[in-house]
């Protein structure tokens, strides 16, 4: 966690990944974070992976250091307490992240209403409104035609199990967030922001040339673990660990070829070929069945500790197949030694280490991350500090059931 945004307040009404995350990156650079939930939680707040007490270490994850107020958003009394949050004056403020429907309480004209300079990050499904999650997105754009293999997946999508359009929009968030709000320094004026997970998914296909491939050539086939476009693929070694080896650049194929001992079958395949691997990674790509078939070889002969250390001497590009528990038991540049993780107690008890900012400010000093909050905890104090209610208010507020403290 880095203070650099330490004069900013956000208010996130917003479940699930792309918004809660959109906030988090902005907390853990500073900003004070609050979120409002309705009164027992809202959709995502018992989400799986659950820990042993039951408590979200999802939900517990993507809110650290948020500050939770609890609401009773089915009273139109809540939901005018809420519009204050969103909306309360004060520079730095009026920064506002959600996935509420754009019509409707929280709509960007009824919260201006309240404060004409007012931000808002809205997060959709589609543009239109129409719901949408990274699974549902993902099968619309055509991904899961790429992925996986026509030999052992016929017919049938393969799904990805990392949400990336999610993941992508929350970070996309902020930065357009961070946009809006510079120029609003400059102008003085708000406005709404609109992030649809469709428009992520699909401009980030088309940033990579992927849309462009379709129409003049058609779609992309599906390749298993092979790497498009260059060669990379999983390889097993003698004792049966499998590794993935990557040769994008000529000094890596180099060191690949090399490290295997193959340069002679190479340069007996680049001769009956006519080509040079090491200078088109496309016919890399086009051969990858022959090259496959020496490297597959080269790799069988060697038991996986040997094959780690000629990769790792040759400067190849490679990394190991594990499961995420293995990762983090096995390798301590993830976790144990990694610099953004720090071990706090988390809303559930649990000791265990925790990211903050996944950037590395070099020259500025990383505070360690702030764990989540009970919902409702601190109800109080943001009623207090950010609409400057007194200590009587307040209790009417917990006593009228309108709100509730952890």
């Amino acid at each position: 966690m880095y203070d650099i945004l330490k004069d900013l307040v956000v208010v996130e009404g917003a479940s699930f990944i792309a918004g809660p995350s959109c906030a988090l990156h902005l907390q853990q650079f500073g900003a004070t974070v609050i979120r409002f939930d309705a009164i027992g939680g809202g959709p995502d707040h018992k989400r799986w992976p659950q820990g042993p007490s039951g408590d979200s270490l999802y939900w517990e994850s993507l809110n650290k250091g948020k500050l939770s107020v609890a609401i009773d958003l089915a009273r139109p009394e809540g939901r005018e307490l809420a519009i204050r949050i969103v909306t309360a004056p004060g520079e730095g403020r009026g920064l506002f992240v959600t996935n509420y429907p754009r019509k409707g309480f929280l709509s960007h004209e009824n919260l201006a209403v309240h404060r004409p300079d007012l931000i808002t990050l809205r997060v959709q499904g589609w543009p239109d409104g129409r719901n949408g999650v990274d699974y549902t997105v993902n099968a619309a754009v055509g991904v899961p035609y790429m992925t996986g293999d026509d030999r052992q997946n016929g017919a049938d999508p393969v799904n990805s199990t990392v949400p990336a359009w999610d993941l992508l929009a929350g970070a996309y968030g902020a930065f357009a967030l961070m946009c809006a709000e510079r120029r609003r320094r400059r102008t003085g004026e708000g406005g709404e922001i609109r992030v649809a997970l469709s428009d992520i998914a699909i401009g980030s296909l088309a940033h990579l040339g992927q849309v462009a491939e379709v129409l003049q050539g058609g779609d992309r086939g599906r390749f298993g673990n092979a790497l498009y476009g260059a060669f990379g693929r999983n390889f097993a070694a003698k004792d049966g660990r499998q590794v993935m080896i990557v040769a994008i650049t000529p000094k890596q194929w180099r060191g690949l070829v090399d490290a295997l001992g193959v340069a002679a079958d190479v340069a007996a395949l680049e001769d009956r070929l006519d080509v040079s691997f090491a200078v088109d990674e496309g016919q890399r790509f086009i051969h990858r069945e022959a090259l496959g078939a020496l490297f597959a070889l080269g790799c069988a002969r060697l038991d996986y500790d040997d094959l780690a250390a000629l990769l790792e001497r040759g400067g190849v590009c490679w990394e190991p197949y594990r499961t995420l528990r293995e990762a983090v038991a096995e390798d301590p540049r993830l976790v144990r030694d990694n610099a953004i993780f720090a071990e706090i107690r988390q809303v559930s008890g649990a000791v265990a280490p925790v990211p903050g900012a996944l950037a590395r400010f070099e020259g500025l000093t990383r505070q360690p991350p702030k764990p989540a909050a009970r919902l409702g905890a601190d109800t109080e104090r943001v009623l207090a500090e950010h609409l400057g209610l007194g200590s009587g208010e307040i209790g009417r507020l917990v006593d009228q059931g309108l709100v509730a403290v952890a």
